[in-house]
This record gives structure tokens, sequence and C-alpha cells, in this order.
């Protein structure tokens, strides 16, 4: 009976990689370098800013504008405005969602139809599929890949797209391609060059580009994010998705936002407003007082979004050197706030070797949390079938973390290696 009542559009979606690996981590407590989520406190004005907003009066705690409160809105168009080059109207061309994710949703549920192809840069976040498939479309992947012959892949850099192949996954039924920059689990920041690349097949094509660029102000190494809606050809055809939690370091409080031309937002708002039709008043209100000041102090060294960077900065070189240290060949992110690191060289001690059927990546990470106390991501979750055997040697940590959090995994690590050094 129970198949009976499920709808055919979300058979084999029912589980994803958080579904095991929450509840392992919620059983074992182990230190959690798995999960994307700081685990310090938001910036202390963002803090006062939500404090504020709850003591504003009582519409501060009732309904406002469905499609974004009103000072919320404007302060994102007068902000992107600036960033993107393009005179955004705040009330036709923003859009305030639940967190980026109801962002995607609402964007895939807006523009696919059955049948229509949307093509998917690898490695993904990985709700981008279950979301193109819950629209009725069909995921094409395309993945990012090592430069052939480099040696030892040192930085996301060195993970690039085949002109030859994206190209190719363009076809008459192409709706929309989906890409993230920068990109989690990889850290890639998009180069000009590339962004063109996917621009000019969008153009060409006729197609829609759904930009994910919640990590968008945390870039490392003189990397530079480009916003794709800002090309030639691009801001008529681009959804652009952003995130408070990940842009003010409080992903709990869930504001997101979409941006992007009239034309296709209308069909967003149709979507929202049959899904949630409201985001929280309060947080929405507080966002908008952090736009405000940070467009005040945009480029300087007082902005959050120079600070949080320059902060994680030594966190990412902690975590690199330390996975260096015990054997593990990490791949130096350009932006965001997770690493990748090869575990080709781990050999599984327990009941994980047996469970061959199981991609290495998923065992190693299983064993790491039950045997050793620490949480990883495995990152062939973040590929579609076709290419997931391709890339499950690598393992994702997260250094948007306290420094007492990194040195206790540290800790886990080398403890681990000294174990494998002494092992007959």
């Amino acid at each position: 009976m129970a198949a009976q009542l499920q709808a055919t559009r979300t058979h084999g979606i029912d589980k994803n990689v958080w579904t095991e690996l929450v509840q392992l981590v919620s059983q074992y407590q182990p230190v959690n370098l798995g999960q994307g989520f700081p685990d310090f406190a938001p910036p202390q004005f963002i803090q006062d800013a939500f404090c504020e907003a709850l003591k504003g009066g009582p519409m501060m705690h009732q309904y406002t504008r469905g499609f974004g409160h009103p000072r919320l809105v404007e302060s994102l168009a007068r902000f992107f405005s600036r960033v993107v080059g393009h005179q955004i109207d705040p009330w036709e061309e923003v859009l305030v969602t639940v967190g980026a994710y109801q962002a995607l949703f609402t964007a895939c549920h807006a523009l696919v139809n059955d049948g229509d192809e949307v093509v998917i840069i690898e490695p993904y976040f990985d709700c981008y599929q279950p979301m193109v498939q819950m629209a009725g479309g069909r995921a094409v992947f395309v993945p990012l890949r090592p430069k052939a012959g480099g040696g030892a892949v040192r930085s996301s850099g060195d993970w690039v797209l085949s002109a030859e192949e994206l190209s190719s996954s363009f076809t008459p039924r192409t709706k929309a391609i989906i890409i993230n920059t920068p990109n989690n689990p990889l850290g890639k920041v998009y180069k000009p060059e590339e962004l063109q690349l996917v621009a000019d097949l969008c153009v060409r094509h006729d197609v829609v580009c759904i930009s994910d660029e919640v990590y968008e102000w945390l870039t490392y190494d003189g990397a530079q994010h480009l916003k794709i809606a800002s090309l030639p050809g691009m801001w008529d055809r681009t959804i652009t998705i952003g995130s408070a939690g990940k842009t003010f370091s409080a992903t709990g409080w869930k504001v997101g936002w979409a941006i992007g031309p009239q034309r296709i937002m209308k069909h967003l708002r149709t979507i929202h407003q049959n899904v949630v039709f409201h985001c929280a008043t309060a947080a929405q209100e507080a966002v908008a007082r952090g736009f405000e000041r940070e467009l005040q102090l945009l480029g300087t060294p007082e902005s959050y979004f120079q600070q949080l960077p320059a902060m994680l900065h030594p966190k990412r070189q902690k975590l690199a050197s330390c996975l260096e240290g015990v054997g593990l060949q990490p791949v130096m992110p350009e932006g965001g706030f997770f690493m990748m690191a090869d575990i080709s060289s781990v050999e599984l001690e327990s009941s994980e070797q047996s469970a061959e059927d199981q991609p290495t990546d998923f065992r190693v990470v299983r064993w790491l949390i039950r045997e050793k106390g620490l949480a990883a991501i495995p990152v062939s979750a973040f590929y579609g079938p076709e290419h997931s055997k391709e890339f499950d040697k690598y393992i994702r940590f997260c250094f948007i973390k306290e420094d007492s959090t990194l040195d206790s995994a540290a800790d886990i690590l080398k403890r681990w290696s000294h174990e494998r050094s002494n092992r007959p």
C-alpha cells in the first residue's frame, strides 16, 4: 500500500547522505568537521540587529510582505545593484526565501517541465538532482576534473571543465544549467573564462543559468568571485541565489534569496506563494540591517565580508597542514569553507573492509566516525551515478570551526597516524 501512495517523482530520493551521517554523528558524538556550519556565534552587529528587530514593535512578530520584507528587498537590491552592475528592482527582481535551499527548490519548480533536461556541474550540492527530479526533469551531469598530466592535485583551481564535454551536454531539451561558485565541496572559484564558456552556451541555446553563490564572500589567495549575471547577455537569463546564513555565519536563521529578471522571477513568486508564502519577519529585518552596514563598509577592513575570509584563512591552513601531516593530500580550496582530502592511502581496519559494495569514501567516513571519533562527508555523494565511482577517493572536511575544534580533530588524526606507523 505504501508504494501505491508514494508519488513517483520521489522514487529513489527518500534518503541522502545526511540521513545516515547525521544519525551517526548524533549516536557517536564525534568531533564534527562534517556538517557545514560554524560552531561559533555570528558577529555581534548581526546579533544586535536581531535583538533590536525583536524589540521593534508588534509588526516585527507578524506577517510581512510575502515575497520579501520591504526593508530587506530594498537592501539587497541596493547592495547587489552595485556588485552586479545592473539596477535591480527590489519589488520585481528579488525574492526572499527560507534559506538558499528553498530558493533552489523554487527555481527548479518554476522553470522545469516534464522531460526537460538540466545540466548540473559536478561536484554539486546534493539537493540539486532531487529537486530537478521532483520537478519532472532529468539531470545531465558534467564533472569538473583534475587537469591531466599535472601530477598531484594541490588546488581546487586544478579542477577544470571540459569545453567539449560541457558543450555536448546541451540539447534541444536543455532548460537550465546549475552552477555553484565558490563550489561545495571542492572550493573551486570559477575563472572568468570558465563562466564565459557557460554564458556562451546559455545564450546560444536560450538556457537559464541557476547560479548558487552562497559562498561568494569567502575567497582566498587572490581568487576573485565573479557573478555570471554580470557577463554580457546573462542578466536576463540568470537566477542568482544567496544565503544570509553563509554570509553572516547564521545558518539557523534560514534567510536566503533569489535575484533575477522580472520575466523569470514572476514564475518563482508563483511557486513561493504556494509553498511557504512568507519568511520570518524579524530575521529578515536583521539581515537587512546587516546589508545596510556592509554597503557602507564594502571594501574596507571593517567589512565583515573582508573579516570572515581573513579569519578563515589560518583555519584553512591549519586543517591542510594537519591532513598533510598524517599522509592525506588536501585539495586547497580557493573559496568556501570546505576542504577535500585524497584518502587513497587509507587502509580500513574494521568491518567496513567487508563492505565492498559501498563506495570507498562512505566506508572511510563511517569508520572515522565510529572508530576514531571524527566526522567528515564522502565526496561521491556530490556526484551523479555516472561519475561517482571516479571520485570516491575523496572526503570533505569543514574548517569554519573554532580553533579548539580543529585542534581536537588534529589530535585524533595524529593518534591515528601514530597507530598506522606502528602497525606491524
